[in-house]
C-alpha cells in the first residue's frame, strides 16, 4: 500500500500558532514533541514502505516539508502550484503514483490528524486497502461520541461481503451528508450507522482517475496535460499553465458522493482535525483542576476548565473556561466556547494589513 499526505490547508482557526509561513500541520500543536504532519507520517510506520509514503503540499512548503521529514526523497514531495482544494491534489498524486505502479492502492490522509490509537487505525487502513484492492472506493468513518455540527456524515448500508475476510466490518456507503444542525445530528448518533466524515480515503489510483474522468472531466483534461510533462525539462512549465486552469472542487462533493462502488470502514481511534484550540481537550489529557495545558509552565488558582498553550510561563487566577495562546509575538484569550471565530481576528489582521502576524 502506498500512502499520500494531503498537507495543504491554513488552519486560521488556531491562530497565533498556525501562520502563513508555518500552518498548523507543520507546528507541534498538541505538545507531544512532533508536528502534525510528522505525527501522520509516524502513524504509518510499519504499514507503509517509507519509499511508498508521499506528499502533496504547496510549492511554497515544498522545504519545510522536507526538513520534518527528512526520510522522504525529492520525487515524493509532489507540490501544486495553489490550492484547488482536495480532488486536484488527489488527482496530481494519483497520476505520479499510477506512472509508478498502474494497480497501486493509495491511502489518503490529511496531514493535520491527531489519532492516538495507532492499532486500530492501521487495523482500519489495512482492512480498507484490502476491499480497495478489489474496486471500491473506501473511507474510513470515525466512529462519533457526541452530536458534532461541524462535520460531514457518512451513512452506512448493507454490510459487504468483504467483511467475511477482512480485520473489521465493511459497509456499503449510502450517502454522504453535509454538516448537519443539532436536532439532525442528534437524531443521527439515536438511529445509529452514521459516522463522521474524517477525510480519509483508500483506493486503487486507476479506480480513482476512472472516476475523475467521468464525473470531473476538466480536472481530469488538466491532469491529462500534467501527465504529458512528468519526467520531461518543461515538467514544472507544464503543471503551473494546466494549474491556472484546474477547478477547485472537494475530492466528497466532486468524487465520492457519485462514485459508483464506495464503502466505509469504521474508525474508533480517538480521531479528531483538531480545527480550533477548544479541540485540545479532547485529545490532551486534563489536570485535577480540568485545565488542559498543551504546552508551558502553568500555575493556577481557583482556575478550572481552561486550555493553555504558551511559550512562556502563565499565572491564572480565578479564571474559567478561558484558552489562553501564547506565542511570543501575539496572545490570544478568549472563551473556549468561542474559539471558531479566531478565523475572523486573522480576516481583520489581514484587512488592517498586518501582514507580519498571518
Amino acid at each position: 500500500m502506498y500512502a499520500v499526505i494531503l498537507a495543504g490547508g491554513s488552519g486560521t482557526r488556531l491562530w497565533p500558532r498556525s501562520r502563513q509561513k508555518q500552518p498548523k500541520q507543520f507546528a507541534d500543536i498538541i505538545g507531544n514533541g512532533e508536528t502534525l504532519i510528522q505525527s501522520t507520517a509516524s502513524r504509518l510506520q510499519g504499514l507503509v514502505p517509507e519509499d511508498q509514503l508521499y506528499v502533496v503540499v504547496g510549492e511554497q512548503y515544498a522545504a519545510l516539508t522536507a526538513e520534518q521529514l527528512p526520510l522522504l526523497t525529492p520525487k515524493q514531495i509532489v507540490t501544486e502550484p495553489s490550492g484547488r482544494n482536495t480532488a486536484p491534489a488527489i488527482g496530481l498524486a494519483c497520476i505520479h503514483l499510477y506512472q509508478r505502479d498502474p494497480s497501486a492502492v493509495a491511502a489518503f490522509l490529511p496531514a493535520d490528524h491527531v489519532i492516538p490509537d495507532r492499532a486500530s487505525f492501521q487495523r482500519a487502513l489495512s482492512c480498507a486497502a484490502e476491499v480497495a484492492a478489489t474496486g471500491y472506493l473506501v473511507t474510513l468513518g470515525i466512529t462519533p461520541t457526541f452530536p458534532h455540527t461541524g462535520y460531514g456524515y457518512i451513512k452506512s448500508s448493507h454490510e459487504l461481503a468483504a467483511s467475511a475476510t477482512a480485520a473489521q466490518p465493511v459497509y456499503a456507503v449510502e450517502r454522504f451528508l453535509e454538516k448537519p444542525d443539532q436536532r439532525t445530528a442528534e437524531g443521527f448518533l439515536a438511529a445509529g450507522g452514521y459516522f463522521w466524515n474524517g477525510g480519509i480515503f483508500v483506493c486503487r489510483v486507476d479506480q480513482m482517475l476512472a472516476e475523475i474522468e467521468r464525473q470531473l472531466p476538466e480536472v481530469y483534461g488538466c491532469l491529462q496535460q500534467i501527465t504529458a510533462g512528468l519526467g520531461s525539462t518543461d515538467a514544472a512549465t507544464i503543471l503551473t499553465e494546466a494549474w491556472q486552469t484546474m477547478p477547485s472542487i472537494s475530492i466528497d462533493y466532486g468524487v465520492m458522493e457519485g462514485a459508483c462502488q464506495v464503502a466505509m470502514t469504521p474508525l474508533n481511534a480517538g480521531w479528531s482535525d483538531v480545527g480550533s484550540w477548544d479541540a485540545l481537550a479532547d485529545v490532551v489529557p486534563s489536570n485535577a483542576e480540568q485545565n488542559c495545558i498543551a504546552k508551558g509552565e502553568t500555575l493556577t488558582i481557583d482556575s478550572q476548565g481552561n486550555i493553555i498553550y504558551s511559550e512562556r510561563m502563565v499565572a491564572l487566577i480565578g479564571v474559567s473556561d478561558l484558552a489562553i495562546i501564547d506565542t511570543g509575538d501575539a496572545l490570544l484569550v478568549g472563551h473556549k466556547s468561542q474559539m471558531q471565530k479566531v478565523k475572523n481576528v486573522v480576516e481583520q489582521l489581514r484587512n488592517q494589513g498586518r501582514v507580519e502576524l498571518l
